[in-house]
């Protein structure tokens, strides 16, 4: 959600200068740009070498469809097999990568690092191509993260003394400064960009504790230096180490009293990242999630401690070996100077939920209003649904009949006559025969697999408020397991299993949404939507189903192991073509 927690009218300045920034990045796309007025090196991070081989493939259609600036290179990165390194560890081994392949000539480089590695299980419509992929209702075609990313940041290199700029898949930062100034990265060590947020939005972010000035002016944009930096810290802390600051950002910020300055994307220079490769040689190879922002920010500044390395209170999994590789960190970090820019005039987002995704994109009037979104995006689709302000439909076909719930997102699909779609559902990917009717509140996901050498096609059907990272230890736990918000368990009764029938995948240890075997294989995919339909509406009573002895079953986790990515870039290629089409019967 938006970070700062505003809810007046949007600011017309930041509307007007995110719109400039989206204009400017379309007249890049698909020209050869000049030297120094974009990045030298576009680095997008992925978590293995599938998913590197489903970004790779992506970023070659949209090379060939002119839809980013062209004449640079675009590298994606896998991490090296084994356990987790987190978005800290895939910095180190991409900067490492990066040395093996430019040498010292990457010294003379401004790179933007983008992290887009793991399986968007919070958001599993990303899950297969990435969320870095994830639509957006802006643009024609439709934008997708990555030229976001790259239109928001467009001004940056320009004023950018070599090195790297490190920042997320998965969330919109949104600025304005006036037009005599501009964002400039000069400094040795670390620069950060930080965002005035409510004191309470620390407590789950990163927070910034500022070096004291005698003068700060009511600007757009301040250049500061930092004390320390926080990693989600208590409220209490944020108070007694001296983030919390009073009044001199108000007229651009939050509205309340007080507030913090909280983390978003930040830029370190090559000296810099001279000291993280040598910690790379250090820590190597790593057997631990490293967090790039808490493991490495928290070490800077002169008011940097090493108490925060034997702090697992926000650690997902806690290794044997993660005590011993942050106080190395520490070691080597400790004394880089942190900087950081204010933009006192911004707005961040996070687009990593599934209710966050629904609520930006359909009920965030702000948010539609900076970025120009539009709830038909490169779509056909009837008056009646292009006209509602809470309703998203991006490059998807829909019959005219069709009616759609309000907060409601389709993306990537093909709709038939009289289908009915209810509330605050997402659907992507799915072709609907005529005259079906889908309930409120759900999520549904097609895709193409290749099993056993045959193409097929599953459709992943949950509640948008079901947790796929929930797991349990043992079946005889799997009661506690939610799916369209009742017990799984009595899902298998609805379908005639039994819970000791039940298959999961992987670690057997953790059982859960993502590693049950609970989504049904089909031949095509209208009857894969079809039939995942029927299964989720016979949990309700609503209409019955019983499984039979020659149904496969597949888990999301190994969905994205036999994925076929051609078959569904294939499917967007003729959704597309038949849009090119049907809008040029119209004119």
């Amino acid at each position: 959600m938006d970070r700062q927690g505003r809810n007046y009218n949007t600011n017309v300045k930041l509307q007007e200068s995110t719109g400039e920034k989206l204009k400017r990045f379309d007249n890049l796309r698909g020209t050869d740009v000049r030297t120094g007025e974009f990045w030298d090196l576009v680095v997008v991070t992925a978590a293995d070498e599938t998913q590197k081989d489903a970004y790779e493939l992506q970023i070659s259609e949209k090379l060939r469809r002119n839809e980013l600036p062209l004449g640079i290179p675009y590298h994606v990165f896998a991490d090296p097999p084994g356990p987790k390194i987190g978005n800290g560890g895939s910095t180190l081994y991409s900067l490492k990568c990066l040395e093996e392949k430019y040498g010292q000539k990457l010294r003379g480089f401004k790179v933007l690092m983008i992290h887009a590695g793991g399986y968007s299980q919070r958001l599993p419509n990303a899950s297969a191509l990435g969320k870095i992929f994830t639509a957006l209702p802006v643009g024609n075609p439709v934008y997708q993260m990555l030229e976001l990313k790259l239109a928001m940041y467009i001004d940056f290199p320009l004023h950018m003394q070599p090195g790297v700029l490190v920042t997320c898949a998965d969330d919109i930062e949104l600025y304005s400064i006036n037009d005599t100034e501009c964002i400039v990265f000069d400094k040795p060590g670390f620069t950060a960009v930080a965002h005035p947020s409510p004191i309470s939005v620390g407590t789950t972010h990163g927070v910034f504790v500022l070096k004291p000035e005698e003068e700060s002016q009511v600007c757009e944009i301040e250049y500061r230096s930092c004390k320390c930096f926080m990693h989600k810290p208590s409220i209490s802390d944020m108070y007694e180490r001296g983030a919390v600051c009073k009044g001199a950002a108000m007229p651009f910020s939050t509205g309340n009293p007080e507030f913090v300055y909280t983390d978003s994307t930040y830029y370190f220079d090559y000296t810099t990242g001279t000291k993280l490769l040598n910690l790379l040689k250090d820590i190597g190879p790593l057997s631990c999630e490293i967090d790039a922002y808490g493991d490495f920010l928290q070490a800077l500044g002169p008011g940097a401690t090493s108490s925060y390395t034997k702090n697992t209170v926000n650690v997902t999994k806690e290794e044997s070996s993660l005590l011993e590789v942050r106080q190395k960190i520490f070691s080597s970090l400790k004394g880089t100077p942190l900087n950081v820019i204010l933009l006192n005039n911004s707005k961040f987002y996070h687009v990593g939920t599934t209710q966050e995704y629904l609520f930006h994109f359909t009920k965030d009037q702000d948010l539609r209003a900076e970025l120009g979104f539009i709830s038909d995006a490169f779509s056909i689709c009837s008056y009646e649904t292009s006209r509602k302000a809470d309703v998203c439909v991006m490059h998807s076909i829909l019959h005219p009949s069709c009616t759609v719930g309000p907060g409601t997102v389709i993306e990537y699909s093909r709709i038939g006559s009289h289908v009915t779609i209810g509330q605050n559902s997402i659907i992507s990917g799915c072709w609907i025969n005529s005259g079906q009717c889908v309930p409120p509140s759900v999520f549904m996901h097609s895709l193409a697999v290749n099993v056993d050498g045959t193409t097929g096609f599953v459709t992943i059907v949950l509640g948008v408020e079901d947790n796929l990272k929930q797991s349990v230890t043992s079946l005889s736990d799997v009661n506690e397991l939610q799916l369209f918000g009742t017990s799984l368990v009595k899902c298998l009764d609805r379908w005639g299993l039994s819970p000791e029938s039940l298959k999961f995948t992987g670690d057997r240890s953790s059982l859960s949404l993502w590693n049950a075997r609970i989504f049904l294989l089909s031949s095509d995919q209208r009857s894969s939507f079809t039939i995942s339909l029927e299964m989720m509406c016979s949990v309700h009573s609503t209409s019955s189903f019983r499984c039979t002895k020659d149904l496969r079953f597949l888990s999301l986790q190994e969905i994205l192991l036999c994925k076929n990515l051609e078959e569904m870039l294939k499917f967007r290629k003729e959704l597309s073509d038949d849009i090119c089409k049907k809008r040029s019967e119209c004119n």
